[in-house]
């Protein structure tokens, strides 16, 4: 079945203290959700359970993210999370730690709808 990405989101999070790259992964995709509000799914009476959700977390240790954790974060939708070499670690001499910081890229797909329905006047 064809699909059509309807949104892009992007958001950032950090952990400052606690040095965890999945707490930075989880606080960016909560960012990036909560610049959305989707009301496509009701006007169209589409089931949310027929929009995959792709997740890109960008993190300087991706193997750190517990992918699971971050997948529980997405309130709808088919999740597919994965982490990728990007983000941002600021190190701090002083306490020998570094701070965290993940970017993540949300997009949500749904089925090609052309031609099941019109915008009406």
């Amino acid at each position: 079945m064809t699909e059509k990405r309807i949104i892009l989101e992007m958001g950032t999070g950090n952990d400052l203290y606690g040095q965890d790259y999945t707490k930075a992964a989880c606080r960016a995709v909560q960012d990036a959700l909560h610049h959305s509000s989707i009301t496509l799914f009701s006007k169209l009476d589409v089931d949310h359970t027929a929009m995959r959700v792709q997740v890109t977390i960008g993190v300087q240790n991706p193997d750190e993210v517990d992918l699971a954790i971050v997948t529980a974060e997405l309130p709808r939708g088919r999740a597919e999370v994965r982490a990728v070499m990007g983000g941002l670690d600021v190190a701090d001499p002083e306490a020998g730690t570094r701070h965290v910081i993940a970017t993540a890229a949300i997009e949500a797909f749904v089925p090609d709808m052309a031609g099941k329905w019109v915008l009406s006047a």
